[in-house]
């Protein structure tokens, strides 16, 4: 997608997707075979239920319509929220991973798996889960030191409920 066209359909799409109390994460163009397909990713600190992206998905669609921005070709259009994989690149994703495990690669090489527990502008406090029965230990890292981060996935985690009862 040229730049031009990306920062002309973020321009369109971005009033649209803040009247809904969302981010607009990204804005992804691809060929699906002889279609384009248009993916607008939208965010929240509270997560993206279904309903209001089928609801964005109708405006964005009618707001497309109005326009020139997609030209003549046909599109598909997909309005999504990012996905519990999606890299954490902005400040805003690493405070709503707060509680979760994340996987760190080190700008200084490495990686560090680790639970985010508070963040502030210059980085963030972690918990580093004990190996074979050690405890947890505490750690500080700089968003300076950070080359990239992803959130885990964990299946067999119990919840804070659980443990405190």
């Amino acid at each position: 997608m040229s730049t031009t066209q990306s920062d002309r359909l973020r321009g369109l799409l971005e009033p649209l997707v803040a009247a809904k109390g969302l981010d607009l994460e990204d804005i992804e163009m691809s060929k699906a075979g002889k279609r384009r397909m248009l993916r607008v990713i939208v965010d929240s600190d509270e997560g993206v239920e279904l309903d209001a992206c089928a609801e964005l998905s109708r405006e964005v669609s009618d707001k497309l319509d109005e326009s020139d921005v997609m030209g003549e070709d046909e599109y598909v259009l997909e309005v999504s929220s990012p996905g519990a994989d999606r890299p954490l690149t902005e400040h805003r994703h690493y405070v709503r991973a707060i509680d979760r495990l994340v996987k760190f690669q080190l700008a200084e090489g490495g990686e560090l798996i680790a639970r985010i527990l508070d963040v502030d502008d210059e980085g963030m406090d972690l918990e580093v889960p004990g190996v074979k029965g050690r405890k947890a230990t505490a750690r500080r890292i700089a968003f300076t030191d950070i080359a990239k981060a992803r959130v885990e996935i964990e299946f067999n985690r119990k919840d804070k409920k659980e443990e405190e009862a």
